[in-house]
Formats: structure tokens, C-alpha cells, sequence
């Protein structure tokens, strides 16, 4: 009988695990048959969309952009395009196009915003999800609402931006410069950070989510992935959305609807129209048909609230939220709760002083050996593939791979750490310690990240199921059975995100996932001490970490499906006459050698990294002087009032070029900067430039110059460097280079095959 509960117990976990993960996405078209939205239709859109990269400034941008209109119009969409010149504080610009479209409703309240960005990132990546998805799911999704007669009550309003992948601008634009903003009242964003995978629900707000996860879950959506932590680790990612700039300079509130699967793909010249995840595809129609069905039709104005909510996905229901009222007094009832059972415990003999000591030492070994192993582990991987360096956003092709192993191996360790103290010493006895640091993490967790405050769930479900243990006297075949049923929540809960979190973080971040597996493991040891076979089981987990290291292995070397990042970048010193190569790759291959034969570390070089991940340039050597075209530098006007000095300078730019970046070898403190008319925001009276790049301009389709005005004291004498790149080095005749191979791709978030030259400007 002991085998069949052993084998029933497993079976019922390896389906909760099953389901857990498949509850989080469509896994077929036939979810969106009542919404008439055609996957086929989106596609089509897709397919034209990611055709080609279609960064600001690039000639396929403006047809994308055109085609976006025309399909628009034939919605019956009031369109315009909002041409805006637009600077961040953070001294990035550009002339962005944003595309906007109009569904008038019945009623005079507040407005709906679908938002996503149709600009692919510079220069390689063809923005098949990141975010042509998204410009996919909203063009079928809206022929698919109107298709059906609906008639909305508010307005909705299509916001297509521009030049989100290089700071959010046209998102800036439209909150800064366009009279639909004070109508808005939510805003749905569709985004990407991957190519597959789940599509997550994250919510922007100033103030409290009650109301808009309260409406969220009678939009019903088909397939809701969310918990009230991922906020929390999307503000921990090095990137924001254009719905940030919604809530930060405009009060307003919305929903992110991400995916970051297949994060390998994020950016780069992979993220094309074949690999996108239709299921993902799906994902995202199920809850833009969802979410527009319902919030067209309801007040917007109502959507603040005095409350915060706790949410999570939960079996059977999917969604279930409490206030974040409740997270104290369920705190403290869970402590008194706790201690009642080990006073009972004690008191009735069911438990026993030296288990529950032994616990602890059960306990601290394993958190030590698992997060040790496996941070040693992955570090001695990393030491043995150099290339994984140059992935920079850290998650590599043969990552699920790893994962697996590691998942796996950690259970295999847990299995052999606490085998001995599964022979003298009863479950309950050594739950009570495990339950005791679930309770600690939850004190902490209650303080300082809120969001993940549905942890107390498992506790309450281990504390209840220790007094039934205590009431009825059950024996193993019962507990394992028990156990097993009422730990669903806690695997349902918690093991999707064993996979969640090295996926979006990183592979460096694995220990997060072996901390998460020994919490789940902790809180099922009276299942796992009563398993017969438990030898068996441990060695199985052995074998299959040992056949995941061995399939991460075979499939790590690169090819035309998994290419190898690499980058190289002409700079040229126009002044000195001196031309360097440089990449950011930390290792040599095929490609990169045929620049760095001689290779010197000259680190002298003054040039902005351009990265997101503040990637430094990793090789240097020198490269034979080119007269590259640099820009006319014109002062326009030179004036002095009183004791400011005033200059208008036109920099036109005398071959085609797609960035122009102004920085500076001193600091210097001027009274107000603009750029193209745009001024140059501060919070205070002065702008403090200091050391390194204070401008960065990206030239859209039709901009030929730049005109800057500069207020500034007039003992000062300030002097800049100019720095142009085109993103045309492999295409210039100017230069004899041998292609990449087939297996390898242009290295995203950085700058690259780009010829970049600089000069000094002196006022």
C-alpha cells in the first residue's frame, strides 16, 4: 500500500507542476473563438511589421509606420500622426512619429489607451515581439471588437510610439505634448522581453491596485499570469516601459501585459517573424479581447483606490487577491498559530525537543549546500564558457537546459542532505522548523516587499494540516496522501517560478531558483520522509540533473538558430587623425580576429559605451586612418547680455548618420540648454554637465541638422566633443571586412557594425 500512495502522491505532484505551468498560457487558437479574433490575420500584420529592422530613423521604419496608418484608416480609426522633437531629462532625443487612432465611444468619460511601440531596436533586430506583437494584437483584436457591433462607451485610443528602444521618447512626446492625455483614464501596454514564453500582468500605479486588480478579474481573462511580486522584480530589470512614463508624468494608471520567454532573442537579430511563440501570440490576444471588451464599457474614472492588493495565481480559481490589511493580522494569527501547534505538539507527545533541533541543523545544511553548490557550480560553468560573458543579458540558448539541471541536482541534494534525518526522526518534527523560517520570511516580507505576501498561503496550509495530523492520528499512507493534496497551492503557487526568475534576471541569478526549491522542498517533507523507494527517487533525480548538464552541454555551441554575439566599431579621432577598432566582446572568435591580430588594451579612449547593461569596450587596437565626412559645425549666434553668454550652433551632419552625441572631458554649469527648440529639463535653475556624454540625438527620416542653443556665464569657455555613428561600417567602401558567418549575429544592447567619429567644438 506504501508504494501505491508513494506512486499516487507523485503522480499528483508531477500533474499540479503540469498544470501550473499550463494554466499560464493557451496552448491552442480555440480560446479565442468566441472573440473572432484571427491569429492568422495578426500574423499577416507581423510578418510585414518585422520584415526588416525598423529602428527611428531607418527607411523601413517610415513604411512600417505608413503601413500602420493606411491599416488604421481601414479600420474606420480616426488617425494622425504626431510628429513631436522630444528630449529626455536624461539628454536623449529625437524627432519621434507616433501614430494615434481614435475609436469614438457613446459616453464623455474617461478615454482607454491601447499602447504599444512599432520602432525596433537599433540596428540588427527585426521586432518580430518586441513589440510587433503587440502592434499585431491590437490591430486584429480591434477588427475583431468592431466586427462584432461593439459600440464602446469611452473613447479608446490607439497609441502606436515611436522611439521607445532608445528611451521611451515617443511616449514622452504624447504625455508632454497631446491634448488626449487629460482624458486618459487606463492605458493596456502590450510588451516583450523575449520571444515566448507566458504573458505577465503588471500594473503602474502612483496609488493603490484594489480597484484595478479587482476589475482586472471580472475582465475574466483567460489565461491570468500574475503575482503582486513580479512588480516588484520588473522594477529590478534595467529597463522601463512606455507605460512608466503614463504613471510618472502623467498620474495615470495601466496595465503591462509582458512576456520575457526565449529571452535569448531579446533584441537581437533573432527576434523575428518564425520565432515568436504563436501560443504567446494567443496569450496576448486572450487579454487584449478581455481586457478592451471590458474596460470600454466601464468607468475609468473609478479606478483609484484606498486599498492595496495582494495577488497570485491559484489552482482551480487562477486568481484569487486579499488587502494588504490583512497581511499583519494574518502575520501575527500565523505566529501564535505556529507556536500553539509546537505547545500542543510538545504537550501531547507528537513532538519530540530533539527533532525539532535536529531540523535546524537539516535545515541549515541545506540552505548552505544548495545555494553554495550551486553558485560554485554555475561560476566553474562560466569559468569553462568564456563566450557566456558576452551574452550580456546573462540567459543563454541552452538555459532551460540548465535550469532543469540545476532543479534537479538541488532536489537530488535535498533528498541525500535529509535521508539520514528522515530515519530517526519523525516528519512532523522536522516540519516544525521549516514552517518556523517560512513565518520568519514572511515578518521580513511584510516589511519590505509586500507584493509577496501571498508566501503566508503555504504556511497556513502546513499549520492546518499539522493539527489534523495531531486530531486524527494518521498514518504515513494517510499523511503522504494529506500532505500531498494540501500542498497544491504551494506548487501550484511557487514552482513556475523556479523557472521565472533565472529566465529574466540571468542564469547568475540560479540561486534564487535553489532558494525557492528548498522552500517548496521544506514545506513537503512529511510527504517526501514517508515515500518509500526515497533511494530510488533520490538517484532518479541524479540521473536526470546529470542527463540535463549532459543536453546543456551538447547544445552549447552556436549556430544559424543560435547565433554567437559579437561586435566590432570603427572609431575615428577626426582631430588627431587616429583610428581605433573596439568591441565589446570579451573573447576573440573568427569574426572579431581579423581586427585585433594586434591587439593592445588602450583604454584612453574617451567614447560613450552606448550600452544598456554599461558594457565597456572589452578590445582595442589600432585601425588605419580614414577620412570619414564628419558635420559642419555653424555658429549661428554668439551673443553677450549683461553677464551671459548666449550660442545657437547648426550641426549638419555631411554623410548619413544615425546618432549624433555631444560629451564633455570637464564639468561645466550652464543656465538652460535646448535642443531643436526642446529644452534641456533640470530641476533646477542651472544644468550641471558633467564628465561624459550630456547629449544624445537620433536622427529621424527626415532630420538634416541639429540646432542647439546654449545659455551659459561668460567666463566660461566650454568644449565638447562631437561624436557621429552610422551604423553602416560592414557596408561603407571604405573598408575591406570579411562577413560574419552564418552562426554568428550582431551583439545586441550595444553599438555596433558602426563607424563612429570624433571631433573637438571649442566656444
Amino acid at each position: 500500500m506504501k508504494n501505491f500512495f508513494t506512486f499516487l502522491s507523485v503522480l499528483i505532484i508531477s500533474l499540479t507542476v503540469y498544470i501550473s505551468f499550463n494554466d499560464l498560457i493557451p496552448s491552442s487558437e480555440k480560446s479565442l473563438d468566441k472573440h473572432d479574433f484571427s491569429v492568422e490575420n495578426a500574423l499577416n500584420h507581423l510578418e510585414v511589421i518585422s520584415k526588416k529592422p525598423h529602428y527611428t530613423g531607418s527607411q523601413y521604419h517610415e513604411e512600417v509606420k505608413n503601413y500602420l496608418v493606411d491599416e488604421l484608416n481601414l479600420l474606420g480609426l480616426k488617425t494622425e500622426i504626431q510628429n513631436q522633437f522630444v528630449l529626455s531629462s536624461w539628454g536623449v532625443g529625437t524627432n519621434a512619429a507616433n501614430i494615434i487612432g481614435t475609436i469614438e465611444g457613446s459616453n464623455n468619460g474617461k478615454s482607454l489607451v491601447l499602447l504599444t511601440h512599432y520602432d525596433s531596436r537599433h540596428h540588427s533586430s527585426y521586432g518580430a515581439s518586441d513589440a510587433g506583437s503587440g502592434v499585431a494584437t491590437i490591430l486584429e483584436g480591434l477588427r475583431a471588437f468592431l466586427s462584432n457591433n461593439n459600440k464602446p462607451l469611452n473613447d479608446i485610443h490607439v497609441v502606436f510610439t515611436d522611439a521607445e528602444e532608445i528611451g521611451l521618447l515617443g511616449a514622452q512626446a504624447f504625455v508632454k505634448n497631446h491634448k488626449l492625455v487629460d482624458d486618459i483614464g487606463l492605458v493596456l501596454n502590450f510588451e516583450a522581453r523575449g520571444s515566448g514564453g507566458p504573458s505577465y500582468m503588471l500594473i503602474e500605479t502612483n496609488g493603490k491596485n484594489g480597484n484595478l486588480i479587482s476589475e482586472f478579474k471580472n475582465a475574466n481573462p483567460g489565461f491570468p499570469a500574475a503575482n503582486s511580486l513580479m512588480y516588484s522584480v520588473y522594477k529590478m530589470l534595467p529597463n522601463d516601459t512606455d507605460l512608466t512614463v503614463f504613471r510618472e508624468q502623467a498620474d495615470i494608471n495601466g496595465f503591462n501585459f509582458a512576456f520575457i520567454g526565449d529571452h535569448f532573442d531579446y533584441h537581437s537579430s533573432l527576434d523575428s517573424f518564425e520565432r515568436l511563440d504563436r501560443n504567446t501570440l494567443i496569450h496576448q490576444a486572450d487579454y487584449f479581447m478581455s481586457m478592451v471588451n471590458h474596460f470600454s464599457k466601464i468607468d475609468l474614472s473609478e479606478l483609484d483606490s484606498e486599498k492595496d492588493y495582494v495577488y497570485s495565481n491559484f489552482p482551480i480559481i487562477k486568481f484569487i487577491y486579499f488587502s494588504n490589511s490583512w497581511i499583519f493580522p494574518l502575520l501575527i494569527f500565523s505566529i501564535i498559530f505556529f507556536l500553539f501547534i509546537i505547545y500542543l505538539g510538545l504537550a501531547i507527545n507528537k513532538l519530540s525537543v530533539q527533532g525539532i533541533l535536529n531540523g535546524i541543523l537539516a535545515l541549515t545544511i541545506s540552505l548552505f549546500t544548495c545555494l553554495s553548490l550551486t553558485i560554485v557550480l554555475w561560476k566553474t560553468i562560466s569559468y569553462f564558457n568564456p563566450d557566456y560573458a558576452d551574452i550580456l543579458h546573462g540567459f543563454t540558448y541552452n538555459g532551460y537546459y540548465y535550469i532543469s539541471a540545476f532543479i534537479f541536482f538541488n532536489f537530488f541534494s535535498l533528498l541525500a542532505i535529509y535521508s539520514p534525518f528522515f530515519k530517526n526522526n519523525s516528519a512532523i518534527d522536522l516540519s516544525i522548523v521549516p514552517i518556523g523560517f517560512w513565518v520568519i520570511l514572511n515578518v521580513l516580507i511584510s516589511f519590505y516587499l509586500k507584493g509577496a505576501a501571498f508566501f503566508l498561503i503555504p504556511v497556513y496550509f502546513a499549520l492546518f494540516t499539522i493539527i489534523l495530523t495531531y486530531k486524527l492520528n494518521f498514518k504515513s499512507n494517510t499523511i503522504i496522501l494529506l500532505w500531498t493534496i494540501i500542498s497544491l497551492p504551494l506548487i501550484y503557487i511557487f514552482v513556475p517560478q523556479l523557472k521565472l526568475f533565472p529566465v529574466g534576471l540571468g542564469l547568475d541569478n540560479l540561486f534564487i531558483t535553489s532558494f525557492l526549491l528548498v522552500l517548496i522542498f521544506i514545506l513537503l517533507l512529511p510527504v517526501f520522509s514517508n515515500f518509500s523507494f526515497k533511494r530510488h527517487i533520490k538517484n532518479l533525480m541524479l540521473c536526470i540533473s546529470i542527463i540535463f548538464f549532459v543536453l546543456a552541454f551538447i547544445n552549447n555551441d552556436y549556430d544559424s538558430n543560435n547565433k554567437k554575439p559579437n561586435s566590432i566599431l570603427y572609431y575615428s579621432d577626426f582631430d588627431m587623425k587616429e583610428s581605433h577598432w573596439l568591441s565589446y566582446n570579451n573573447n576573440i572568435d573568427a569574426f572579431t580576429n581579423q581586427f585585433f591580430d594586434e591587439f593592445n588594451s588602450d583604454h584612453s579612449i574617451n567614447l560613450s559605451s552606448s550600452s544598456k547593461y554599461s558594457t565597456p569596450f572589452k578590445q582595442s587596437s589600432f585601425a588605419d586612418f580614414v577620412d570619414i565626412p564628419t558635420a559642419e559645425v555653424q555658429i549661428l549666434n554668439d551673443t553677450i547680455i549683461d553677464s551671459k553668454r548666449i550660442v545657437k550652433l547648426k550641426i549638419e551632419p555631411t554623410r548619413n548618420i544615425n546618432k549624433i552625441e555631444l560629451t564633455s572631458d570637464d564639468t561645466f554649469v550652464f543656465d538652460a540648454i535646448s535642443v531643436q527648440g526642446v529644452e534641456y529639463e533640470s530641476d533646477k535653475n542651472e544644468i550641471k554637465v558633467e564628465s561624459g556624454r550630456f547629449l544624445s540625438y537620433y536622427m529621424a527620416l527626415g532630420d538634416k541638422q541639429l540646432i542647439i542653443d546654449l545659455n551659459f556665464s561668460k567666463d566660461l569657455s566650454p568644449n565638447f566633443n562631437l561624436i557621429e555613428t552610422s551604423f553602416d561600417l560592414l557596408e561603407n567602401d571604405n573598408f575591406d571586412i570579411n562577413p560574419r558567418e552564418d552562426f554568428m549575429m550582431p551583439m545586441p544592447f550595444v553599438n555596433t557594425d558602426a563607424i563612429v567619429v570624433s571631433k573637438k567644438i571649442v566656444l
